[in-house]
């Protein structure tokens, strides 16, 4: 069973962790966010430059600037103690309420019920009421109050779109102002998930451009990374990925956000250690402040896993699912889950079948870990020749989904997920074109990244092809994995395999050439030793060939 294997290796990533901890730490004089006794020295934490000029007391403007810089980098629980702080220092500081008002919006990953929507707008509400002294500040607080609203008629895109207007009027009154760009850039990424590209490409711009006059400003380099987070797009971040973190060392998030860019561009040793680097520091400050940097350390530990997955480092792999167990669960982050979904995520990447058996959800198991356990279990059912097991598991995959769409009720309804486990479902019964149907239509539904926690299905598509003996068109599919996911291991084999079974030589050899190069020289996997195999023949017939000519 994979957990027994495990548990035999863990200490291996807790010792690649505490070494991380302690560069991390030496890196930033004891003070990896600052807080609470941890931090020797305000002066040794490093959270980037933000220049925000206010009209409250000279005192506490730099702990407000300190504030807008946590904002920037997503450490929200650490910036509303600082906009705490401003506000107890200087009560009649209207803009300590609009920072604690912000440490609430967390448009990237997170949306705030009633609860704490009505808190925001209370925040707001104590900052008008202090007397607000310049009209910029007032416009920022009046961009905010759009947001926090009292008006339980508006949706989630309706109060997106009232923040982001107000914001493109700050940024357009004050185009000077660095902060309004970022800020105002950060109202539009959410948008881009909403079919909405060119919202996306109008941030990536004011980035760009605020990142090349502000290369130390945090929020810059930050949304920089968000914004090109995407295949096509990903080059352009590189540079922002190559400095947020030594513009932000404090922060276990900026650690780990250039692995976004790097996992785009199939950089595993640069991911590697970004989220090394990140988990360790997460861990670090939960155990020493109790900050909520639960889910900061799992977020980096999942990217960990894919990067190490890439490279056929199968054992690092199974330690950091191991080491899940070890995260605390602070303010209901849900651990048990996201070592289901590692699991399966390990089980797919390495083709461990008989694994897949071990994946059993419990009634506590929320539907998006659900839906992976039966995933893998019907693909991995196909495989070992179970139509009936499969069947079953489509079944259960589909009421999960179901279950799912409940409570994302705006989740397509075409699921790249479900369509994979009917693809492969239908491959058992052996009705072949309906399988094949069934990934054509999942690869029209997916949008793979590491985020998703899936595979591409660019890549499904062509191991079932492989599996129906249609070399050419699996290479193709193959290949379209590689421009949405460059280097993946995987993809990598299988079009070189299916190059080779086309009789394209060259081709075959570039591809194990690369997998090669990507893999881990110590990796034991099968595809691995084959890969070298065949280059070390191929260049003896190469040799050989070279010496009959002369």
């Amino acid at each position: 069973m994979l957990a027994t294997i495990m548990t035999n290796t863990s200490c291996v990533v807790n010792m690649r962790l505490t070494l991380v901890v302690i560069v991390v730490a030496m890196l930033n004089s004891s003070a990896l966010l600052g807080q609470n006794g941890v931090s020797s020295s305000k002066s040794a934490e490093k959270l980037g430059s933000v220049s925000f000029p206010i009209s409250c007391s000279s005192a506490v403007r730099p702990e407000f600037e300190r504030g807008v810089a946590l904002l920037h980098s997503f450490q929200y629980a650490l910036a509303e103690t600082s906009f705490e702080r401003v506000a107890t220092q200087d009560p009649q500081c209207a803009m300590a309420y609009w920072g604690e008002a912000m440490g609430l919006y967390h448009p990237m990953f997170d949306w705030p019920d009633n609860e704490t929507l009505k808190k925001g707008n209370e925040y707001i509400e104590q900052g008008m009421k202090t007397g607000v002294k310049t009209e910029r500040e007032r416009d920022y607080i009046r961009a905010a109050a759009a947001f926090y609203q009292d008006n339980p008629k508006l949706n989630r895109n309706a109060r997106l779109s009232a923040y982001s207007k107000a914001m493109a009027e700050v940024y357009q009154r004050y185009p000077q102002d660095g902060e309004a760009a970022a800020f105002y850039a950060l109202s539009l990424l959410p948008w881009y998930r909403d079919d909405q590209p060119q919202s996306r490409m109008t941030a990536l711009k004011i980035l760009k451009d605020l990142f090349a006059k502000e290369p130390d400003n945090p929020g810059a380099a930050h949304y920089l990374i968000h914004a090109a987070d995407s295949p096509d797009l990903a080059p352009q971040g590189l540079e922002a990925a190559h400095r947020y973190a030594e513009i932000a060392p404090s922060s276990a998030h900026a650690l780990h956000m250039p692995a976004h860019i790097f996992s785009r561009l199939g950089m595993w040793q640069e991911s590697v250690n970004s989220n090394l680097a990140s988990a360790a520091a997460a861990a670090e400050a939960t155990r020493e402040k109790h900050d909520n940097e639960s889910e900061y350390q799992l977020h980096a530990m999942h990217y960990l896993l894919y990067a190490y997955l890439q490279t056929g480092s199968d054992i690092d792999a199974r330690n950091v699912v191991e080491e899940v167990k070890s995260v605390p669960e602070i303010n209901d982050v849900d651990v048990a889950s996201d070592e289901i979904i590692m699991k399966a995520i390990y089980i797919m990447e390495t083709r461990r079948w008989e694994d897949a058996l071990q994946m059993a959800p419990s009634a506590h198991t929320d539907p998006f870990a659900e839906m992976r356990i039966y995933w893998v279990r019907a693909i991995a059912a196909s495989h070992r020749g179970k139509p009936h097991e499969a069947r079953n598991d489509v079944e259960k995959l589909r009421e999960s989904f179901s279950r799912f769409r409940k409570t994302f009720p705006s989740a397509s309804p075409n699921n790249a997920l479900v369509l994979e486990g009917e693809a492969w479902l239908a491959r058992a019964q052996g009705k072949n074109h309906k399988a094949v149907e069934k990934m054509h239509a999942a690869v029209k539904a997916d949008e793979f990244s590491v985020d998703d926690e899936s595979l591409p299905a660019y890549e499904l598509l062509g191991d079932l092809l492989s599996d129906l003996h249609q070399p050419a068109l699996a290479l193709e599919a193959y290949e379209s994995a590689l421009k949405e996911a460059p280097n993946r291991f995987n993809s990598l084999y299988g079009a070189a395999l299916s190059a080779q079974l086309e009789g394209k030589e060259d081709l075959a050899k570039s591809y194990f050439a690369r997998l090669v190069t990507v893999a881990d020289p110590g990796t034991k996997r099968r595809e691995f030793q084959a890969a070298k195999e065949y280059l070390k023949k191929s260049n003896k017939h190469e040799s050989a060939d070279s010496g009959a000519k002369q």
